[in-house]
């Protein structure tokens, strides 16, 4: 199943409730699951980026739909990112010409 890394960063709606942001997580990992997509971990972090996400999902569609609803809810905006495991990249330097 496709790994996705989603680096997100709260909105100002998303810091002004930032008290609720496991219980937001909570929630999404349940909303996720009903398409299919498997909230795996989850880092809140210093930096650049407010929260890290790794996924999995079914296809990017399927990835797609569930970072999109969560960003529709207001409180965050997403940049996310395909991840290859080690296998998985062995099978694209196969196909390398």
């Amino acid at each position: 199943m496709p790994t996705y890394v989603a680096l997100l960063n709260w909105t100002e709606q998303g810091v002004k409730s930032a008290k609720d942001t496991v219980d937001r997580w909570e929630a999404a990992r349940t909303q996720f699951e009903g398409i299919g997509v498997t909230l795996k971990e989850s880092y809140w972090t210093v930096g650049p980026y407010d929260v890290v996400a790794i996924i999995e999902g079914p296809d990017d569609e399927s990835a797609s739909a569930a970072l999109l609803g969560l960003a529709g809810g207001g409180n965050l905006r997403s940049t996310t990112m395909r991840a290859f495991t080690a296998d998985e990249m062995r099978g694209v330097i196969q196909r390398m010409p």
